[in-house]
């Protein structure tokens, strides 16, 4: 057909001799269509270069069919992985993502909040940058369902979906316990991020439950680009230039959590250029489990985290709030919200992958 004018559904069934409904129902796979002409229709609309009309879908469902995912920094792994969780999720309910980076800005964020508004998604999902803000407050307002993901804002009781963060820590710490380390610090990042300060709490934990002391030493701040800008990438020297001080030290620690995989690396090439080995040494415990760390000399113990799950578990608590909205409208509620709903909150639990960084017990002395 002539390529001034986009092809309709009618142009399918004019083509295949059927009607516009049974080509309707084929390309949306109802089971009254047989196979056959279910074929045969994909196959036309294909040759004709047909194109679903988005908009017009959306007028008869009453609904854009899209979801809005408002995040901080993509080029996170765990970002990337939450962000392919989520899409594959929402793609395999008939949704399509709306993606939005604020970079760490409240100003961003807020901008980020009025697109959504202004794109009329059916719900949100959002990674929070935790300062004080009403914007988040005001796209609820509208109708539009909410779920944090990974962080929570302070003072405020919504839906969330994240990971202990907490438990991760407590587990590495134990692990390095158990395997005679009794002089273990942990190595983090020095920027005020609820996933940072449970991370450091879980250690804090673990320490104080195995009896051991707890220095003014045993958390090392380091200072990283991020502290200019949270969403630049993680870089190994950071962490190995604050190490080139650690390792020389005579009451150096037994065993080191990091709080990322790249500070790990660092902790490697810091030890190594003093002779010293990972693990005979000193063990380390790297945490994101990043693709890299089982290919490492030694393989790294890590904390994996769950991050496709906690997108998919996200969208399912996302769509089951937008149906007991679309239900309490229906019911004649006009603001679509059931006064009895409380937040949920799901915690899930990450796991401590152990290689050869820990698989040797500390030398008595």
């Amino acid at each position: 057909m002539s390529g001034t004018r986009r092809a309709t559904l009618r142009d399918i069934a004019a083509s295949l001799g059927v009607s516009v409904n049974t080509v309707s129902r084929a390309l949306a796979d109802k089971d009254s269509v047989s196979e056959h002409t279910r074929a045969q229709v994909k196959a036309e609309a294909e040759r004709l270069g047909y194109v679903p009309n988005t908009l017009a879908r959306s007028l008869v469902l009453g609904s854009a069919m899209t979801l809005g995912l408002v995040i901080t920094n993509p080029s996170n792994p765990f970002y990337a992985q939450l962000i392919s969780g989520i899409e594959l999720r929402g793609r395999a309910q008939g949704y399509t993502l709306l993606l939005l980076v604020t970079d760490e800005s409240a100003d961003n964020e807020r901008q980020a909040t009025e697109s959504l508004l202004q794109s009329a998604v059916d719900g949100a999902i959002a990674v929070p940058v935790q300062s004080e803000s009403d914007h988040w407050k005001r796209l609820e307002g509208s109708g539009i369902p909410l779920v944090f993901v990974n962080r929570e804002v302070p003072g405020r009781q919504h839906d969330f979906v994240g990971i202990d963060h907490g438990h991760g820590a407590y587990q590495a710490t134990k692990h390095v316990i158990e395997r005679g380390a009794r002089q273990v610090w942990a190595l983090e990042e020095d920027l005020p991020i609820t996933t940072i300060s449970e991370r450091i709490t879980g250690f804090r934990r673990a320490m104080q439950d195995a009896g051991l002391p707890l220095s003014a030493d045993s958390v090392i701040s380091v200072p990283t680009r991020r502290y200019e800008s949270a969403v630049l990438p993680w870089q190994p020297e950071e962490a190995y230039r604050v190490a080139q001080d650690l390792v020389r030290r005579p009451d150096r620690p037994d065993a080191i959590i990091a709080g990322n995989d790249f500070f790990a690396l660092g902790l490697y090439r810091a030890l190594a250029e003093q002779g010293l080995r990972v693990p005979d040494d000193m063990l380390i415990v790297g945490y994101g489990d990043h693709p890299y760390s089982g290919f490492l000399s030694p393989p790294l113990t890590s904390v994996h985290l769950p991050a496709q799950q906690v997108g998919a578990a996200s969208v399912d608590l996302l769509l089951s709030r937008m149906r007991q909205r679309r239900n309490a409208r229906g019911a004649g509620d006009t603001t679509g919200r059931d006064e009895g709903d409380r937040p949920e909150k799901l915690m899930l639990a990450p796991e401590l992958i152990v290689r050869e960084s820990t698989t040797r017990a500390v030398r008595a002395g």
